[in-house]
Formats: structure tokens, C-alpha cells, sequence
């Protein structure tokens, strides 16, 4: 028996779906398909709570559902108990860069920072506050002092002072601990501002805090993998960190040095989670198949990744092979997509059968208008069909008694165009372009 949908579940699921985007909330009651992808997923979950590592690269067409399976894999980590971070790559927010890219990735990522307890984001506070007010309670139940809170709380954070920036991030956190007991609001929102990065200048940090440190663009990935090593601190099984659209990467920015410094950044982190040199800690990329296989623009292009991440040679003629690095999503068949959109009408009613606002002949009809106007592999990227469902069950619900067939007759479905058939845009930090790297036939 399905779970019930919620109204408020119902209202995020169809407003996101009606945008083309993925909604946070209730992707249970979507999910069709993927079951081998998200075996693998939970192999690597179990993995990273056995105090190991993970790295992924989702590929999968435009609109084939990337974005979807990353949403589902956070929800499934939530729910064992990891912290989980997600961003979108864009040209001002990546993996590597000099002028703030990097330290705005980090930043982004730790606004949408999720526990089980605060999935919509924000967590960060919970985490850090729910961890020290522990500590706390268990050291003043055993007759201790607040110098002995302290002392306790630096005593657990001393592995951590083996990690590269460890020191400052331990000193951040006693500070965080200082205002808790004082009641200095003041002193706990600074040193949460530390935390997300938010600080631009080390002296603002130093007046505020006493540290001479910041998150800055040199530190992304190793501020990455300290804090992996504090949620598991605090109890946590470990930290999954969700990274969509790189495919800015190799089509959005127009000259090679800045791509193959983001590509190294990559492959630093596939080298570490593969050679098991990190620990508690697992990455989620997500890509088109151009980003991974262009040998001009793509990780292709960058022979260190392009070997690590090739395909098994034997893994051919519909055969899986789901032990490497790389996932990609098969197309939806036709019953999946189906069934996908029996669920939407399923939410628009709020599971109540006799309150459908189309019937099978009218799903059927659907179907068959889908792959009249958007070709017959139309179900091998949904997104442009499930806006077109979801827009088409908002008429009829909106205007009582209006005949699907009339506006199935009347309307033509429009295929979304790919973002990364679009002009590249000039990167400001390096000034020497590609050859021909807007060139089009």
C-alpha cells in the first residue's frame, strides 16, 4: 500500500514539475524504474558508514531524469542517517577557481546542507548546536564545570587538527561553544558564518573570531572532507555531497586552462575516494554524456579522467557493469514512463481514484500525442512530457468539464532545447581562448 500524499507534498511535487525542475519533497510517490542505479547507491552508502569513500558520475541525455536520481539519492541518505550537501555548478559557483568560484560552491553547498530532522536545508546551525548542547549535557550530569564542556569539546575535536585548516575549524567550533554558554548570539551566528563561508576577508574573521583563517577557493575540497570528519563526530554515518549541471563545465566556459583546472580538482577527489586516502565522505557528479565523452571540451579531454572513468569493454549489448565510477541512466522505456505518469495523476488527486481527472483512454491518448509531436524516442528524456501532463491535468482540474481531447487536438508539446547547445561565455580568469571554440555549423 503507497503512503499517503500529503496537500502541501502535492503542491511542491506539481509546482516544481509544472517548471520542468525536481521537487525536494515526496519523490516517493514519483519514483519509477532505476532499481540497479540505486542498489549501487545504497552499496555506496553502506560503504561511506563503514568509514570508507565513494565518487559517482551520474550521465545520463538532457532530461533523462539526472537531476531526479540525485534528489532520490539524497532522500534515501537522509534517511540513513547522513548529512547531505547539494549545489548546481554555474560559471560563478565551481569546483576551482580564483576569484571566489570555489569559496561560492562551498557557500552554496552548506546553505542546502540537509539532515533526516531538516531536510528542506539550512541544517548547519542543528548540527553544530545539537552536538555541543550534547556534550554539554553529558559533562554537567557527571558533576562537571563549563571549563570542563570545554575542555571535552577540544579533547573530541584533536583528530581533526590532523586535517589540513583543522586547527582554525576546532577553534571555530569552541568559539561556537563559548557564545552557547554565555548566551552570545552574536559570537554563534559569527562563528556559523565562518562555517558556511560567508567570511570574505581574513581580518573580519580575526576580529570576530581570533582565527587567521577563511574558507577560501585554495580550501574547497579540503574543507570537504573536515567536515565529513565532523558530522561522523557528531554521530552522523557520513556526508554525501551532491553536485548537478557539470556539464557547465565543459560547454559554458570558453578556454582550456580554467576547465582543466575544475577537471583536476576532479580527478584530485576520484584519485582520493578511489585510492581510500578519505574517509566518511561520498560525491555524487552529474553530467550529460557530452560532458563526460567530448574529447575537445569534456572530462574526455583530460587524459588522467578519461582513463579512470572509460567504460568496461565487456559491459556491452544491454549488459551493466555499475562497479566503476560512472552510472549512466538508461532511458525510460515506455511502460516506466507510463507508470510515471499514473503517479502524477495519482498526486493531482491526492490518491484518490474515483477524483482522476483523466481516464486510461486519455493517458493512452496522451502517449500516443507525446510521441506524435515530440518523435518517437520522446521517453528517453520524460521532462518535456511530465510538464506537458502536469499542464494539461491543470487545465482540466481549473476548467471543470473541458474534453481532453480538445486540447490534446489543439495544443503541440515543444521540446526543450539543451543548455549546453547554447554559446560558451568568456571566462575573466584566464584570457587565452580555444581555437574555434565557438565554431558552428
Amino acid at each position: 500500500m503507497s503512503s499517503p500524499i500529503k496537500p502541501r507534498e502535492r503542491d511542491a511535487i506539481l509546482t516544481s514539475l509544472r517548471a520542468g525542475v525536481v521537487p525536494r519533497v515526496g519523490l516517493r510517490h514519483l519514483q519509477v524504474g532505476r532499481r540497479d542505479e540505486v542498489s549501487a547507491v545504497l552499496e555506496d552508502l553502506g560503504r561511506i558508514e563503514r568509514g570508507g569513500a565513494s565518487v559517482r558520475f551520474i550521465i545520463g541525455k538532457f532530461g533523462a531524469g539526472k537531476s531526479f536520481f540525485l534528489n532520490l539519492a539524497r532522500m534515501v541518505a537522509l534517511e540513513k542517517k547522513f548529512v547531505v550537501v547539494q549545489a548546481d555548478i554555474t560559471t560563478e559557483r565551481r569546483l576551482h577557481g580564483s576569484g571566489g568560484q570555489a569559496r561560492g560552491l562551498y557557500a552554496e553547498l552548506m546553505r542546502n546542507l540537509s539532515t533526516r530532522a531538516k531536510p528542506e536545508g539550512g541544517a548547519i546551525a542543528n548540527i553544530v548546536e545539537r552536538w555541543v548542547s550534547d556534550v554539554s549535557h553529558e559533562v554537567h550530569s557527571t558533576g562537571g564545570t563549563d571549563a570542563d564542556v570545554v575542555r571535552a569539546i577540544e579533547e573530541r575535536l584533536k583528530p581533526l587538527q590532523d586535517l589540513v585548516s583543522g586547527y582554525d575549524f576546532a577553534t571555530v567550533i569552541v568559539k561556537y561553544l563559548q557564545g552557547f554558554q554565555t548566551h552570545d548570539e552574536a559570537r554563534m551566528a559569527a562563528a556559523l558564518r565562518w562555517l558556511r563561508a560567508e567570511y570574505h576577508t581574513k581580518t573580519e574573521a580575526r576580529q570576530d573570531l581570533g582565527v587567521r583563517a577563511i574558507i577560501d577557493d585554495a580550501q574547497f575540497y579540503d574543507q570537504l572532507k573536515l567536515f565529513a570528519a565532523f558530522v561522523r563526530l557528531a554521530g552522523f554515518s557520513g556526508l554525501l555531497v551532491n553536485i548537478d549541471e557539470m556539464g557547465v563545465l565543459s560547454h559554458r566556459l570558453n578556454n582550456a586552462q580554467a576547465r582543466n583546472s575544475n577537471y583536476e580538482a576532479v580527478l584530485r577527489i576520484v584519485n582520493d575516494c578511489l585510492q581510500g586516502n578519505v574517509a566518511g565522505i561520498g560525491f555524487l557528479f552529474s553530467g550529460t554524456d557530452t560532458f563526460l565523452e567530448d574529447r575537445r571540451r569534456g572530462m574526455a579531454s583530460y587524459q588522467a579522467l578519461a582513463t579512470r572513468l572509460a567504460d568496461n569493454t565487456f559491459a556491452r549489448d544491454g549488459l551493466k557493469d555499475l562497479s566503476g565510477p560512472v552510472i549512466r541512466l538508461p532511458n525510460l522505456s515506455p511502460e516506466d514512463l507510463f507508470v510515471l505518469l499514473h503517479n502524477i495523476r495519482n498526486v493531482f488527486s491526492l490518491g484518490d481514484p474515483t477524483k482522476h481527472l483523466i481516464d486510461e483512454k486519455g493517458m493512452q491518448a496522451f502517449m500516443a500525442h507525446c510521441a506524435t509531436t515530440l518523435g518517437s524516442d520522446f521517453f528517453f528524456t520524460p521532462r518535456d512530457a511530465v510538464k506537458a501532463f502536469v499542464g494539461l491535468l491543470s487545465v482540466i482540474e481549473q476548467n471543470p468539464g473541458t474534453d481532453w481531447r480538445a486540447l490534446l487536438s489543439q495544443t503541440t508539446i515543444d521540446r526543450t532545447s539543451d543548455p549546453e547547445t547554447e554559446p560558451v561565455v568568456q571566462d575573466l580568469e584566464v584570457t587565452k581562448d580555444d581555437d574555434l571554440t565557438s565554431f558552428r555549423l
